[in-house]
């Protein structure tokens, strides 16, 4: 992430913590933001230079103004008019980084051969608040090479319950035996 997106998206988060709608405008952070990576030409369209400023953020008012808090509008116009829209996803990091720490929210990342059910994911969303004393924010990802069982990062930490690296461990294990 950039300084300027740790910049912009402080600003961001601070103005929405200010006039509480922090919830309101991260859900629609997130929103547009999935938008934009489904829709690169768009991005592509909203940065070209040849086309003028005006025309530019009247094409984002256009399409979000009445859907999108107006805060999260004019902000999106200023990335345009400085020619910074591309930083719009370090912006949303930053803004999250930001939530997160206010709510007493850890982000975890569970990696699985196959997709967790719902069961699952509740279970494991569970187990680990208990270990981190923190609500939860799970994001899953699927990695056919683990074979079977899970990966998660948690705060910086890896916890490696997967075949692979249970066979990593003992390999290391023998390595050091033998050496």
């Amino acid at each position: 992430m950039t300084q300027t997106a740790r910049l912009y998206g402080g600003s961001l988060y601070e103005l929405a913590a200010e006039e509480q709608l922090t919830d309101i405008i991260m859900e629609q952070m997130k929103e547009i933001r999935q938008l934009f990576r489904e829709n690169p030409d768009y991005m592509r369209l909203l940065s070209e230079p040849s086309i003028p400023k005006h025309e530019r953020t009247e094409m984002i008012e256009t399409a979000m103004g009445a859907r999108v808090q107006r805060y999260l509008v004019n902000f999106l116009k200023i990335l345009c008019e400085r020619g910074i829209l591309r930083e719009y996803a370090g912006c949303c990091e930053e803004f999250t980084r930001r939530y997160n720490a206010d709510q007493n929210i850890a982000e975890a990342v569970v990696t699985a051969a196959v997709r967790l059910s719902e069961s699952q994911m509740q279970a494991l969303t569970e187990r680990l608040e208990k270990i981190s004393g923190k609500r939860i924010s799970l994001i899953q990802k699927t990695d056919p090479t683990v074979l079977a069982g899970l990966r998660v990062e948690l705060e910086g930490r890896q916890m490696d319950g997967t075949i692979s690296g249970r066979l990593s461990g003992i390999s290391r294990k023998l390595n050091e035996l033998v050496v």
